[in-house]
């Protein structure tokens, strides 16, 4: 039997496909890819440095499909296995490394849980403890669509946290594609996707705005991780930008509320309620 996405009306459902999670996905990578062997298969696999921006589109509409795509779903989470199996190689500590080996691919995902949690005190409200525990049962469910065994994850938030902080002891390091993500010197193509308009925009002002950008990037990346993942990479973070953080979060909750839906929610998320909702009336 085909594993289930989380619920319509559930915690993922308001939570994905809302803006505000693009926020906090440069998090969620650059934990994962602490990892030495994440990191080296994005290393040599990934085209984040050549292609960034669409890297970073499909894997968004990959992340929304995993919540809003009905039986869609579990036919994407078949893909990014099938696309992982070729993944393999040896990593900075000469030990070789399989995207699917269970650890490996078991932290990828096991990375959302923290960081939603965490941004979710900055950019809404905080989750109270039954919806921290709904949060990470749905995100159980959506790691069984990706092919994550159960006994290779964490079942209740009890044992993820011993879990998490192990890994975090043991093996995450600032690895050499963490400091890429997390770089404000190296340059960055401008954005390709949009209207034509758009994007010739974009490639006459990004000299100008591309190093504010990076610092932004680096801000939120490093701003919405767990203290104790930053911790763990050796990212610094001052009082300062703490509070720079929570007036950012302030700004973002108060603008979020007034928003219509169509500029609230992402594409894939906007048609998924809509139809839910149609199918409810």
């Amino acid at each position: 039997m085909d594993p289930e996405p989380p619920p319509p009306g559930g915690v993922l459902w308001s939570l994905v496909g809302d803006v505000r999670s693009l926020l906090t996905l440069p998090a969620a990578l650059t934990m994962q890819v602490a990892h030495p062997a994440v990191g080296a298969g994005v290393d040599d696999h990934s085209v984040f440095r050549a292609d960034p921006w669409g890297r970073g589109e499909r894997s968004l509409a990959s992340l929304q499909l995993w919540v809003y795509g009905g039986t869609e779903a579990v036919e994407e989470g078949r893909r990014l296995r099938r696309l992982h199996r070729s993944i393999q190689g040896t990593d900075a500590y000469g030990r070789k490394y399989h995207a699917l080996t269970p650890a490996y691919y078991a932290w990828v995902h096991a990375t959302g849980y923290p960081v939603f949690r965490h941004a979710q005190r900055y950019l809404g409200r905080p989750f109270t403890p039954a919806q921290e525990r709904q949060l990470y049962a749905e995100w159980l469910q959506v790691g069984r669509i990706l092919g994550v065994r159960d006994r290779d994850m964490p079942q209740t938030i009890e044992e993820f946290w011993p879990y998490y902080r192990e890994v975090l002891d043991t093996e995450i390091e600032e690895t050499m594609v963490v400091r890429e993500l997390i770089a404000t010197d190296r340059p960055l193509p401008a954005p390709d996707r949009g209207p034509w308009w758009l994007r010739l925009l974009l490639r006459l002002v990004w000299p100008a705005i591309m190093p504010g950008f990076a610092r932004f990037r680096r801000f939120v990346t490093i701003g919405l991780m767990p203290p104790d993942a930053r911790r763990a990479i050796g990212l610094p973070w001052t009082a300062a930008q703490e509070r720079r953080l929570r007036r950012l979060g302030l700004a973002v909750r108060l603008m979020m509320p007034v928003l219509p839906e169509r500029l609230r929610f992402m594409p894939i998320a906007r048609r998924a309620r809509r139809k839910h909702r149609t199918t409810r009336s």
